[in-house]
């Protein structure tokens, strides 16, 4: 006997058994039953009035009967999805469910770089390159370097930095994706595409059902997007220890940004200042905390908590937390309580790359003639600046084998101390660029070419156009090693010797250019031991009249 509400289908008529239709049994997704309208409504299902109009006795809209093993489902026909007097609208299996993969909810595109690609970036950050020229280098745009570097917090995944180990070649790389794509194409099998790749058939079976793309329920293989899906199956991300861990996270909080107090135990909260998401500004209010750096917070934890081994971290730890937002330990405002006050990780290699830029390596102290070191050719000077009160400043020239000494008067501007400086303007204090380049070529080209063979100075910015000082005096200079001011010892020793005229604390701008002169006679007029006891006049004179007689005999 047919059950009430079910159309027989063509195999039910044939065989006289009431099933699912053709015979199939019913997925899980179709083997629903719904004891009240509001579930079918909430399923989706879409059902008429026919309940009321065939008046069945059961209140729900649809019943499960058995048949054996099977489940029928009252008023639906199963082959063609139809009930009397309704439609029951349910999810038909697409080819994407093949794939095994867990349906994505608004995952985004697929990444703007690849591996190879970011890990060339990282290479290139930690050289000291910027993010824009590490972005080129690498093959993306500098809107994309530039937002991977922030994301980052300046801090590269341990699977770009440059001791990583390379990807095992177990696993398929992108150009093999490339090339599974390409003979996908052309309808090579799957076995055909695995003996060309030298892999295994079952290798790019798994391949062709995980990592397709799933769009409109199709299974599409595109490369990026099989790249994509492999990267993210691969993430193996682990929880923050301080995000675990509360009663640390807490200890460390309140070393770094906890409150100033006073002996009498009132907090001072110092002033206010507003965390504007980066760093603290030259010359600004800064905000008030104990300030601990990282350092001094792990170094504290085995002293405070000698017998609990929970309460232990390393100070990285604590700076990826700070820098890293995605690892959700702790607030990224907390960073405004570290000593710099960064908000990204600064590469080591940039740090010590900046405001040197007009140095190259073919001018450093090592690739100074010989014939420099040992005094043995006259010509050679060192030159540096003397500071003095209100940024004033004189300019000092030695001569290397003589000690023979010029000052170079470096007086301010006339708008020093009266407008603002501007940024990137001339220096109104009078020893800028220009004006020492100006003083030391107006200075030095009093003296013949023989004695004008090279110039060293400190890495100071003053001599940032050495390249025009070396067309218009003809002199070559060269530059010392960061932080060496031995490299120049005879030009040391006589700014000493000027301290006698010039000391500290004083300003030096009240000087006129006779004065600076004749303090620079009275220099050059003091017999020296290293000499013989001839003063710096007397050996440079000797110099003087032997070349020239040599250019008359010539």
């Amino acid at each position: 006997m047919q059950p009430h509400g079910v159309v027989p289908t063509l195999d039910e008529r044939e065989t006289g058994h009431f099933g699912l239709g053709l015979g199939r049994e019913p997925s899980a997704v179709q083997e629903f039953a719904f004891k009240r309208g509001e579930e079918a409504l909430a399923h989706r299902v879409v059902v008429s009035v026919a309940d009321r109009t065939h008046g069945r006795p059961y209140p729900g809209l649809l019943a499960p009967r058995a048949e054996g093993e099977r489940r029928v489902l009252v008023g639906l026909k199963w082959s063609s999805q139809h009930l009397e007097g309704g439609v029951a609208m349910t999810r038909r299996r697409r080819r994407s469910d093949r794939s095994g993969r867990a349906p994505l909810f608004s995952p985004g595109r697929p990444v703007v770089a690849a591996r190879d690609e970011r890990r060339r970036f990282w290479a290139a950050i930690a050289s000291g390159m910027a993010s824009e020229d590490a972005a080129v280098r690498a093959g993306m745009s500098q809107a994309v370097g530039t937002r991977l570097f922030r994301k980052a917090g300046g801090m590269p995944s341990p699977m770009y930095r440059p001791s990583a180990k390379p990807l095992s070649e177990r696993y398929l790389s992108f150009a093999e994706r490339e090339e599974i794509a390409l003979l996908r194409v052309q309808c090579c099998s799957m076995r055909e595409v695995g003996r060309r790749l030298g892999r295994a058939a079952s290798t790019i079976s798994r391949e062709l059902r995980r990592n397709a793309a799933t769009r409109s329920g199709g299974l599409e293989y595109r490369a990026t997007t099989a790249q994509w899906h492999a990267e993210r199956s691969a993430r193996r991300p682990k929880q923050a220890k301080l995000a675990l861990n509360a009663a640390l996270r807490s200890y460390v909080e309140e070393r770094l940004a906890g409150v100033v107090v006073a002996p009498s135990g009132a907090p001072v909260p110092g002033p206010a200042v507003r965390w504007s998401g980066r760093r603290h500004g030259p010359r600004k209010h800064r905000r008030w905390a104990n300030a601990w750096s990282p350092e001094q917070i792990v170094r504290r934890l085995p002293v405070d908590f000698p017998d609990d081994e929970t309460m232990r971290i390393s100070h990285e730890a604590i700076y990826q937390a700070l820098f890293v937002q995605s690892r959700g330990a702790l607030r990224r405002d907390l960073t405004a309580c570290l000593r710099t006050g960064r908000v990204l990780r600064m590469p080591r290699a940039r740090a010590r790359g900046r405001g040197k830029t007009f140095i190259s390596p073919e001018i450093m102290i090592c690739q100074r003639p010989a014939e420099a070191a040992d005094r043995a050719v006259p010509g050679h000077w060192e030159g540096d600046l003397i500071l003095g009160l209100g940024s004033s400043a004189i300019g000092t020239l030695v001569e290397r084998m003589t000690r023979f000494t010029l000052l170079l008067h470096l007086p301010r501007m006339t708008d020093h101390g009266h407008e603002a400086r501007v940024k990137n303007g001339p220096a109104l204090a009078g020893h800028g660029a220009e004006a020492v380049c100006d003083a030391i070529t107006r200075t030095i080209i009093t003296l013949p070419e023989q004695l004008r063979r090279s110039l060293t100075w400190d890495q100071g910015t003053e001599m940032a156009q050495h390249a025009r000082l070396k067309i218009d005096a003809g002199i070559q200079v060269y530059f010392c090693d960061p932080h060496s001011p031995w490299q120049r010892g005879t030009n040391e020793n006589t700014n000493g010797l000027l301290r006698q005229y010039f000391p500290k604390g004083t300003d030096l701008s009240m000087h006129s250019a006779d004065d600076i002169a004749a303090v620079a006679a009275a220099l050059n007029a003091r017999p020296r031991k290293t000499l013989a006891w001839q003063t710096p006049a007397e050996a440079l004179g000797q110099l003087l009249i032997s070349a020239t007689s040599s250019d008359d005999r010539n």
